[in-house]
């Protein structure tokens, strides 16, 4: 089976309207509740851009449910390494168009076509400028310097990943300027992707799973298949 949770303030989930309810540490602490609450054993973590920062931070502090891990497009800053201009242009972005256009964001981010039929089902949960409170404060939060709140606690989560002995497999996208390249960081200091079948997903944009999201699920179920 697969869980897939809707983050506070996406999806169809609540949505705060005011910026400071979202917070790194708040995002993680309510994955934490509804992990815990699902009592969940032997999971197969599958984690993309936000999925990462979060799925990974559940993941350390809380190992031994987990047999096996696989990051697309997604990373888990400390704030010690530069960001890289397109992930700070997006952020100036995020913060000064006038309208936060959601399905207009999804729709640049991959290489395939949307309908306007999948844009406005991206659109929907956001009626207007009062539901985006979430959208338009995860970008701020991302770690890009050691001052940052979410720094010690990344820091500690990479201590945990630095043993972790579990397969770990990368499947990025070929065509993400936000991540690209960084799969290769996890392979280097992640014990258990060491003789992985790491593997970059033709024809993907940052958003994979919506580009080639057969393709994942394929490397996916191979993965777990593998043992």
């Amino acid at each position: 089976r697969v869980i897939a949770l809707d983050l506070i303030g996406f999806g169809r989930s609540d949505k705060p309207s005011e910026r400071s309810d979202y917070t790194y540490a708040r995002h993680v602490g309510w994955v934490q509740s509804a992990f815990d609450q699902l009592n969940l054993e032997n999971v197969t973590l599958v984690c993309q851009d936000w999925g990462g920062l979060i799925g990974l931070r559940l993941l350390a502090s809380r190992p031994d449910k987990f047999a096996r891990a696989v990051a697309a497009n997604t990373m888990l800053p400390t704030g010690e390494q530069p960001p890289g201009e397109a992930f700070l242009a997006w952020q100036k972005f995020s913060q000064e168009v006038p309208e936060f256009p959601v399905g207009k964001i999804i729709s640049g981010a991959v290489t395939c076509e949307l309908s306007p039929d999948v844009v406005a089902a991206y659109d929907a949960p956001f009626p207007d400028e009062a539901f985006k409170a979430g959208a338009r404060q995860f970008p701020v939060l991302v770690p890009t310097s050691i001052d940052d709140p979410a720094h010690a606690d990344n820091v500690a989560a990479w201590e945990v990943l630095k043993r972790w002995d579990k397969p770990f497999l990368t499947a990025f996208s070929d065509s993400d300027p936000v991540t690209k390249g960084g799969e290769t960081y996890f392979q280097e200091v992640i014990p258990g992707a060491q003789g992985q079948p790491h593997t970059t997903i033709k024809m993907g944009g940052h958003f994979l799973q919506e580009d080639q999201g057969e393709a994942l699920a394929d490397v996916v179920n191979a993965f777990i298949a593998a043992g």
